[in-house]
């Protein structure tokens, strides 16, 4: 990117994404290292600043997360939260008394005048989420404490000479605007930080960065599902070399109802984007045929997949690149961070196994971006809304909603109703505030009745979830006046099905999806 980054040193925090995406939400771009990258990883990275997150541990923990004193050297604002605090104050001859527990609570903060981490706030006192964890006891002489609460008498530092601020508080955990302060005083006023990280400013560098891996001549593949990550990142790459991309996009009969036709419309006949559209269908289902396993379902899906990819790909000549939609988070959850010293970070294949069998090289554009921030450079692109906020839908698709073995007759059930509730969610209004809504067939009949017939037809279960990132998630508290639209809907028009069941449990301990 052509600012330095903000660089954020992950010592084992859950809040460390949501620290990322404040600091991205101010324009301001910044990545994630783990703390065993060590130091010349992050000097490589010439940052304009740093942040150390928090960590559920303790300083006298064997293993505790740790970095090299040698980073003060740096000589860039560095700005500890929580953990983070805890282990500036002690680098720099601070006196620290252990925690015998974590806890993080929110409560009342005083705050001193004249503190420039808080001069964006007025006021003496704020809200905060403090942890209750290694507690400071002394700071070194030259810093000061610009900050308390009832139980913590140094609930924040500064020294202005070092550049070295500390927070006992996560201002990342922010309800009402004061945490984002925070954070900007800090990036704006004390790191001089630009707000130049726009949908645009990446589209314009992304598409300079793809030229200059693939050059002028080879062609490059997409694996095209028609979902959000690899539709932007298709889109992008063609913006970077034209017709010299090819997008393979694999019908494996578990689609849902019209999704084939939509995905050719918009990239062959809208988007102008060289499409190889493979019915495989029939090869899918025949293998798939009597699996009840859900595990032993997703391997042959992605088994055959590759096959299916592999055998079409082979017929573009002189191609040598393979586009992923792989997105930051990916990224971030593949590092290990309790490993001691051996931290790895593994390669995170959206395709797996195609570039190994293929010898293709991957192209990744947007592997540095948080799944709104790919929403926001689509709309940049100018794909359509729809497109662009469509809800992530699984990789072996239809298969992991209809739990036992897969059967045409299900399927179609299947995708009648779900198309029935998607379309009733979007006509009230739900489906963008929604991250995942889909219906589900039970491997269940249930009797019924129609007039005076005796019915004995399939169950179908309707899953709606609130989210951010689909880590963990809510069921939806939708009106019952539009469940209860829905379910007379799938009823009456559905052929197959006679009753309607919903969802309401929550992940964890479920999953979103039911296999």
């Amino acid at each position: 990117m052509s600012e330095a980054p903000i660089l954020i040193v992950d010592l084992g925090n859950p809040y460390t994404q949501l620290l990322a995406r404040r600091i991205r939400e101010a324009n301001v771009y910044c990545e994630i290292v783990p703390y065993t990258a060590g130091l010349e990883a992050i000097e490589a990275r010439e940052p304009k600043a740093l942040i150390l997150s928090g960590s559920a541990g303790s300083l006298d923990e064997e293993d505790a997360p740790a970095v090299a004193p040698a980073i003060l050297e740096l000589a860039i604002p560095t700005l500890g939260i929580g953990y983070g605090a805890t282990l500036l104050a002690n680098m720099l001859g601070g006196t620290i008394t252990r925690s015998m527990k974590f806890e993080l609570h929110q409560k009342p903060i005083s705050i001193r005048s004249g503190a420039r981490l808080f001069s964006r706030l007025s006021g003496e006192s704020i809200e905060g989420l403090v942890a209750y964890a290694d507690r400071i006891d002394r700071l070194p002489e030259t810093m000061r404490a610009i900050a308390s609460t009832d139980r913590v008498e140094i609930a924040a530092f500064e020294d202005t000479d070092l550049q070295v601020y500390g927070v006992a508080f996560h201002p990342e955990v922010d309800a009402d605007g004061v945490g984002r302060a925070i954070l900007e005083a800090f990036l704006f006023e004390i790191a001089g930080a630009s707000p130049t990280w726009t949908p645009g400013s990446f589209v314009d560098e992304a598409v300079d960065a793809i030229r200059a891996q693939v050059g002028e001549e080879a062609k490059v593949l997409c694996a095209l599902s028609g979902g959000v990550d690899s539709g932007v990142a298709a889109k992008l790459v063609h913006r970077a070399v034209g017709d010299r991309l090819t997008c393979i996009f694999v019908d494996n009969g578990l689609l849902r109802k019209g999704e084939a036709e939509k995905v050719i419309e918009q990239f062959r006949d809208h988007f102008h984007i060289n499409l190889v559209h493979v019915d495989a269908s029939e090869e899918f289902l025949h293998e798939l045929a009597g699996v009840a396993d859900p595990e032993m379902k997703r391997k042959i899906i992605g088994r055959l997949f590759i096959e299916v990819f592999e055998r079409e790909a082979r017929r573009v000549e002189g191609a040598r690149f393979l586009v992923q939609g792989t997105v930051y988070p990916d990224i971030i959850e593949s590092v290990s961070l309790r490993r001691g010293k051996k931290g790895v970070i593994k390669s995170h294949h959206n395709v797996g196994g195609l570039p190994e069998r293929m010898n293709l090289e991957l192209v990744e554009p947007l592997r540095l971006l948080f799944k709104d921030e790919v929403r926001a450079v689509g709309l940049e692109l100018g794909m359509p809304r729809e497109l662009v906020f469509r809800q992530p839908f699984p990789g072996p698709g239809l298969g992991v909603r209809s739990p036992g073995p897969i059967e045409r007759e299900k399927l179609d059930i299947l995708r009648e109703a779900d198309a029935i509730f998607i379309e009733e969610i979007k006509a009230a209004g739900f489906y963008e505030e929604l991250w995942q809504s889909f219906a589900v067939i039970l491997p269940v009949k249930t009797v019924g009745a129609v007039g005076e017939e005796r019915t004995y037809e399939y169950a179908v279960a309707l899953r709606a979830v609130t989210g951010r990132d689909g880590m963990t998630a809510d069921w939806a508290r939708l009106p019952y006046d539009l469940l209860a639209k829905v379910s007379n809907r799938i009823i009456n028009e559905v052929k197959g099905c006679n009753r309607v069941c919903y969802d309401i449990s929550s992940k964890p301990p479920a999953t979103i999806e039911w296999e």
